[in-house]
């Protein structure tokens, strides 16, 4: 790099630095990708902040790639919440991950603790260990809010032309670089996928975004009498927005990412399929086919979202049940399943 270039990067970082201690949204740089080294970086374009009526997104992706013959089934799930404006500009984004495994041995025998509370990596914090262990200079949850937060106020164009370059990491010497160190390009994806999935379901701009799961492997088996064993973690989710204490829009999705072995421990499960959640599945869920409910497991969810939007939290744990579902007559029309899990989730939400 000549003095002129080094002169000029060096002032453009001054710049940014600058705009961003007034308040200003700070201007990110792309790697350069010129095969003859000279940059020709473009300052990455800032939008105004959202006003009105936004939508609200969920995504929530999930692989098991990671399992192993006789040792494991790895889970890896990324969820990411945004509310979206009418242009498609990112009015506010989190992110979170969660990372488990279902041991099992060379039997076919569950060795996990079924009842091992499984948290999330913004949730295990600093004892995730990246820094401790890792040597990192940040925590996970520090470099995933530091990509959510360069997240806003983009569109998934302008966030993928910016926050990652051609391997999914962030580009080298921008700010983004400097706080996160981890591979982004899943992350970016996830982001993408929550603005497609967005819709109007009550939230205004500067509303608080809030994303909770709540994970279980306790429904995973050992190989018996001639059946596979499964390893299952089961992960409901929910994205929602909150005025003061009120709820102004939610959605809820759930996942249950099975990975199936025989009594050697020997994987019989596709581990390159995609793991769908039961929104995803939509009707192929199978409770209104095969058990004769009257509306589907997605369905079903979305009405309780819409229910219990415009309320607060201590009203959603006070919905009337009959035998764990809901006897509420404006309720019950819709959703016959429990809910007790939904309003455990708002309820972890509303904490949050």
């Amino acid at each position: 790099m000549n003095k002129r270039i080094a002169l000029f990067l060096a002032l453009a970082l001054i710049v940014g630095l600058a705009a961003g201690c007034a308040g200003t949204p700070v201007v990110y740089y792309s790697d350069c990708t010129c095969p003859t080294g000279t940059h020709t970086n473009t300052p990455q374009p800032t939008n105004p902040p959202a006003e009105g009526a936004v939508k609200t997104g969920l995504a929530v992706i999930t692989s098991v790639s990671g399992s192993e013959n006789a040792s494991h089934a790895n889970y890896d799930v990324t969820l990411v919440a945004v509310t979206v404006d009418e242009k498609g500009i990112i009015d506010s984004c989190v992110i979170d991950s969660i990372g488990t495994k279902v041991t099992f041995d060379a039997t076919g025998s569950i060795t996990a603790d079924l009842s091992a509370e499984i948290k999330s990596k913004n949730e295990l914090g600093d004892s995730y260990g990246m820094v401790n262990y890792g040597q990192a200079k940040y925590e996970w949850y520090q470099q995933a809010a530091a990509l959510a937060d360069y997240a806003e106020g983009k569109t998934v164009s302008e966030l993928k032309n910016g926050a990652i370059n051609e391997s999914g990491y962030a580009p080298d010497g921008s700010d983004l670089a400097s706080m996160a160190t981890i591979y982004l390009g899943d992350y970016v994806s996830a982001i993408e996928t929550a603005v497609s999935n967005a819709k109007h379901l009550g939230a205004q701009a500067g509303d608080e975004l809030r994303l909770a799961a709540i994970s279980s492997i306790a429904d995973s088996t050992s190989a018996a009498d001639g059946k596979d064993g499964t390893a299952q973690l089961n992960v409901d989710v929910t994205a929602l927005t909150v005025k003061g204490s009120v709820i102004t829009s939610c959605c809820i999705d759930s996942v249950q990412a099975k990975v199936s072995f025989d009594a050697a421990g020997t994987i019989t499960t596709d581990l390159t399929a995609p793991v769908q959640t039961k929104t995803q599945l939509g009707d192929s869920y199978g409770m209104v086919a095969w058990g004769g409910a009257k509306y589907e497991w997605y369905q079903q969810a979305a009405n309780f979202a819409s229910y219990v939007t415009g309320k607060t939290a201590a009203q959603v744990a006070g919905i009337a049940v009959t035998e764990g579902k809901p006897s509420d007559a404006d309720l019950s029309s819709s959703v016959t399943i429990a809910i007790g899990g939904f309003q455990a989730l708002i309820a972890k939400a509303m904490q949050s």
